[in-house]
Protein backbone atom coordinates (compact mmCIF):
# COMPACT_ATOMS: atom_id res chain seq x y z
CA UNK A 1 0.00 0.00 0.00
CA UNK A 2 1.24 3.41 -1.23
CA UNK A 3 1.50 6.28 1.70
CA UNK A 4 1.69 9.71 1.73
CA UNK A 5 1.98 12.40 4.60
CA UNK A 6 0.68 15.48 3.61
CA UNK A 7 1.11 17.78 6.81
CA UNK A 8 0.43 21.48 7.45
CA UNK A 9 2.92 22.82 9.46
CA UNK A 10 3.51 26.62 11.29
CA UNK A 11 5.77 26.32 13.70
CA UNK A 12 8.01 22.83 12.64
CA UNK A 13 6.34 20.64 15.28
CA UNK A 14 4.08 18.91 12.65
CA UNK A 15 6.46 18.31 10.10
CA UNK A 16 8.63 16.94 12.74
CA UNK A 17 6.05 14.56 13.79
CA UNK A 18 5.15 13.94 10.30
CA UNK A 19 8.50 13.00 9.73
CA UNK A 20 8.30 10.72 13.04
CA UNK A 21 5.32 9.14 11.73
CA UNK A 22 6.82 7.96 8.24
CA UNK A 23 10.03 6.58 9.50
CA UNK A 24 7.92 4.44 11.99
CA UNK A 25 5.95 3.46 9.08
CA UNK A 26 8.75 3.52 6.14
CA UNK A 27 7.68 5.96 4.21
CA UNK A 28 10.19 7.61 1.91
CA UNK A 29 10.84 11.36 2.46
CA UNK A 30 9.42 11.93 -0.81
CA UNK A 31 5.90 11.07 0.39
CA UNK A 32 6.27 13.27 3.58
CA UNK A 33 4.83 16.53 1.62
CA UNK A 34 4.30 19.68 3.36
CA UNK A 35 0.73 21.09 1.52
CA UNK A 36 2.20 24.27 1.22
CA UNK A 37 3.90 22.93 -1.73
CA UNK A 38 1.73 20.49 -2.68
CA UNK A 39 -1.08 20.26 -4.61
CA UNK A 40 -4.36 18.55 -3.43
CA UNK A 41 -4.58 16.27 -6.72
CA UNK A 42 -1.23 14.78 -5.15
CA UNK A 43 -3.47 12.77 -2.62
CA UNK A 44 -4.65 10.75 -5.80
CA UNK A 45 -1.23 8.81 -6.18
CA UNK A 46 -1.62 7.63 -2.42
CA UNK A 47 -3.81 4.50 -1.29
CA UNK A 48 -3.43 5.40 2.12
CA UNK A 49 -3.24 9.29 2.91
CA UNK A 50 -2.24 10.50 6.47
CA UNK A 51 -3.13 14.01 6.99
CA UNK A 52 -1.41 16.14 9.73
CA UNK A 53 -2.18 19.57 11.18
CA UNK A 54 -1.82 21.69 14.33
CA UNK A 55 -4.67 23.64 15.54
CA UNK A 56 -3.97 27.58 16.44
CA UNK A 57 -6.21 30.27 17.87
CA UNK A 58 -9.38 29.19 19.41
CA UNK A 59 -8.80 25.72 17.59
CA UNK A 60 -8.87 26.27 14.55
CA UNK A 61 -6.99 24.51 11.26
CA UNK A 62 -3.95 25.52 10.39
CA UNK A 63 -4.11 28.28 7.02
CA UNK A 64 -2.02 25.94 5.06
CA UNK A 65 -4.24 22.36 5.39
CA UNK A 66 -7.45 24.24 5.48
CA UNK A 67 -6.36 25.53 1.73
CA UNK A 68 -5.35 22.26 0.50
CA UNK A 69 -8.73 19.91 1.91
CA UNK A 70 -10.52 22.67 0.13
CA UNK A 71 -8.98 21.36 -3.24
CA UNK A 72 -9.13 17.81 -1.67
CA UNK A 73 -13.14 17.61 -1.34
CA UNK A 74 -14.21 17.96 -3.95
CA UNK A 75 -12.01 14.72 -5.46
CA UNK A 76 -13.50 11.47 -5.33
CA UNK A 77 -10.96 8.93 -3.46
CA UNK A 78 -12.85 5.90 -3.07
CA UNK A 79 -11.17 2.53 -2.96
CA UNK A 80 -8.42 4.70 -0.43
CA UNK A 81 -8.07 5.43 3.22
CA UNK A 82 -7.22 7.96 5.21
CA UNK A 83 -5.77 8.87 8.49
CA UNK A 84 -5.61 11.66 10.83
CA UNK A 85 -2.79 13.34 13.09
CA UNK A 86 -2.59 16.57 14.86
CA UNK A 87 -0.44 18.47 17.35
CA UNK A 88 -1.77 20.62 20.04
CA UNK A 89 -1.38 21.74 23.45
CA UNK A 90 -3.80 20.05 25.60
CA UNK A 91 -3.56 23.20 28.00
CA UNK A 92 -6.28 24.21 25.65
CA UNK A 93 -8.77 21.92 27.07
CA UNK A 94 -11.46 23.13 25.72
CA UNK A 95 -9.74 23.22 22.09
CA UNK A 96 -7.71 20.20 22.56
CA UNK A 97 -6.57 19.28 18.59
CA UNK A 98 -9.75 20.25 16.78
CA UNK A 99 -8.09 20.65 13.89
CA UNK A 100 -8.04 16.39 13.22
CA UNK A 101 -11.95 16.18 13.73
CA UNK A 102 -12.37 19.50 11.26
CA UNK A 103 -9.88 17.10 8.97
CA UNK A 104 -12.21 14.21 9.61
CA UNK A 105 -15.07 16.06 8.70
CA UNK A 106 -14.03 17.74 5.37
CA UNK A 107 -12.42 14.31 3.97
CA UNK A 108 -16.26 12.79 3.90
CA UNK A 109 -17.53 13.44 0.78
CA UNK A 110 -14.34 12.41 -0.90
CA UNK A 111 -15.82 8.41 -0.20
CA UNK A 112 -12.36 7.76 1.48
CA UNK A 113 -12.47 5.64 4.28
CA UNK A 114 -11.47 7.15 7.24
CA UNK A 115 -9.21 5.10 9.56
CA UNK A 116 -7.21 5.42 12.59
CA UNK A 117 -9.04 6.21 15.87
CA UNK A 118 -7.43 6.50 19.08
CA UNK A 119 -8.22 6.54 22.72
CA UNK A 120 -9.43 9.26 24.21
CA UNK A 121 -8.85 8.27 27.91
CA UNK A 122 -5.43 9.17 27.40
CA UNK A 123 -5.54 12.53 27.50
CA UNK A 124 -6.58 14.99 29.78
CA UNK A 125 -9.26 17.67 28.03
CA UNK A 126 -13.14 18.83 28.17
CA UNK A 127 -13.74 19.06 24.99
CA UNK A 128 -12.20 18.11 21.31
CA UNK A 129 -13.96 18.08 17.81
CA UNK A 130 -11.55 15.14 16.73
CA UNK A 131 -13.74 12.75 19.48
CA UNK A 132 -16.58 10.88 18.03
CA UNK A 133 -18.53 8.41 20.25
CA UNK A 134 -15.47 7.99 23.07
CA UNK A 135 -13.26 7.67 20.88
CA UNK A 136 -10.88 10.36 18.59
CA UNK A 137 -10.95 9.97 15.20
CA UNK A 138 -7.24 9.84 14.57
CA UNK A 139 -3.78 10.15 16.52
CA UNK A 140 -3.25 13.75 18.67
CA UNK A 141 0.21 14.73 20.22
CA UNK A 142 1.16 17.39 22.82
CA UNK A 143 5.17 17.39 21.99
CA UNK A 144 5.06 20.64 24.11
CA UNK A 145 3.67 19.06 27.44
CA UNK A 146 3.88 15.49 26.97
CA UNK A 147 7.12 14.69 24.24
CA UNK A 148 7.74 11.66 26.32
CA UNK A 149 4.51 9.85 24.75
CA UNK A 150 5.38 11.50 20.98
CA UNK A 151 6.97 8.15 20.13
CA UNK A 152 5.33 5.94 21.85
CA UNK A 153 1.89 7.29 20.65
CA UNK A 154 3.44 7.12 17.00
CA UNK A 155 4.09 3.64 17.64
CA UNK A 156 1.03 2.31 19.39
CA UNK A 157 -0.76 4.23 16.17
CA UNK A 158 0.93 3.21 13.19
CA UNK A 159 0.34 -0.54 14.63
CA UNK A 160 -3.61 0.74 14.01
CA UNK A 161 -2.94 2.20 10.73
CA UNK A 162 -1.38 -0.86 9.63
CA UNK A 163 -4.31 -3.59 11.06
CA UNK A 164 -6.48 -1.65 9.24
CA UNK A 165 -4.59 -1.61 5.85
Amino acid sequence: MKTGIFYGSTTGTTEKVAKQIGAAMGVADKDIINVKKGSPVDVADYDLIILGCSTWGAGDMQNDMHDFLDGVQSLDLEGKKVAFFGCGDEKMKKTFCNAVGYMYDMMKDTKAKRIGSYPAEVYNFTHTEAERDGSIVGLLIDDTNHADLTEPRIKQWVAVLREEE
